[in-house]
């Protein structure tokens, strides 16, 4: 699907580009941006892991973890192929992995990715106060789970 650039008096298709071309690695580049912009494909929510890969057994890992202000975990892939490459079982994949996951393990994981980024805040406090919550419920019996893939695109921004 063509992209176009509005301007004031009409409509110009933009055209195919690599992220090579502008200087930038899809790996390291897009999910840092992404990591630090999540609002752009997911509004409210909060990046709480980077990479994560808190499971026994498993090679695998989830390129940015987050959590939404209804404390819903949000995980989101980034794929480098036109197809997604096998994403409907990776998401279920992942969400299975994460869905035991508990406020006070969710704290642990978010003070490792504050450390990592030599943040030195209270991971608890954060989570709280973006849920604004008082402390942390009791039951995660309603958490859901949302699955974003930013994909690959070879149209200019």
């Amino acid at each position: 699907m063509p992209i176009f650039e509005v301007t004031q008096d009409r409509l110009v298709q933009l055209q195919p580009t690599a992220f090579s071309s502008h200087g930038l690695r899809e790996r390291a580049d897009l999910q840092r941006l992404l990591r630090d912009q999540v609002e752009i494909i997911a509004p409210d929510v909060l990046v709480v892991s980077e990479e994560f890969g808190g499971w026994e057994d498993a090679k695998r890992r989830i390129d940015l973890l987050g959590i939404d202000r209804d404390a819903n975990l949000v995980v989101i892939e980034l794929k480098r192929t036109e197809d997604g490459g096998h994403m409907e079982l990776q998401a279920i994949r992942y969400a299975a992995m994460v869905s035991k996951m508990t406020f006070d393990k969710l704290s642990d994981v978010f003070a490792t990715h504050l450390a990592a980024h030599d943040r030195h805040e209270d991971s608890r406090q954060m989570l709280l106060d973006f849920l604004r919550w008082r402390r942390p419920m009791k039951s995660d019996s309603r958490r859901t789970y949302e699955l974003c893939w930013p994909q690959r695109s070879s149209r200019a921004n």
